[in-house]
């Protein structure tokens, strides 16, 4: 770390320079790298979890598919996109297919059933991608009728989800992205409260 007054350097956390004895601005560029490494570390755990939770469907040992496991409530957009771009668009596939998981884990009894991965990718491809928002659709308004469920209440129906991806794709498809904003954290609330109600410590 380096005084941006007089460019002597000093040990980090240092807030007085012994140089020039003037106040150690912070270092810009030192947060952005403390930012693009914490981003990057969430980034390879979560890929790690992903490996990990289908290895471990395939070897029948995945707890968390049957329910006897915490739910997953750490989802996250920026992760979604930095890991779908790593991977080619198949991180998003893991994150359909554990969306679909955790909501049918934590919203059962209801007298639904969120369709998994095989069905959210035939049905959309069939569809040419029209049923992949009706997907969205579904899921918000699952989401939204669950939450009283575990003492709380969602603005974002499926309603409000399909409106910010259908119009709001069209502005430069940023849209689509605040509407799995919006399933990503009522889905985390709902998770979490499922958790709670199910004794699993944090």
């Amino acid at each position: 770390m380096f005084c941006s007054n007089c460019g002597h350097e000093v040990p980090d956390g240092t807030k007085i320079c012994p140089n020039c004895g003037k106040e150690v601005a912070p270092d810009s560029f030192k947060q952005i790298e403390n930012a693009a490494n914490n981003v990057f570390n969430s980034a390879e755990q979560g890929f790690t979890s992903a490996i990990n939770d289908v290895k471990d469907t395939f070897t029948g040992s995945n707890n968390a598919y049957t329910g006897s496991a915490p739910l997953k409530t750490d989802r996250n957009l920026l992760i979604l996109i930095l890991l779908s771009l790593i991977t080619c668009g198949i991180y998003t596939y893991y994150f359909i297919y554990t969306l679909a998981r955790d909501i049918n884990i934590a919203c059962d009894g209801d007298g639904e059933e969120t369709p998994g991965l095989v069905a959210f990718i035939l049905l959309g491809m069939i569809t040419c991608g029209i049923y992949c928002f009706y997907w969205y659709y579904k899921v918000g308004n699952r989401l939204y009728n669950n939450a009283p469920r575990y003492g709380m209440t969602f603005e974002e129906n499926g309603t409000t989800i399909l409106l910010w991806m259908v119009i709001g794709a069209l502005l430069c498809g940023v849209g689509v992205y605040v509407g799995l904003y919006f399933i990503i954290k009522n889905t985390n609330a709902i998770c979490e409260g499922y958790n709670r109600s199910n004794g699993y410590s944090f």
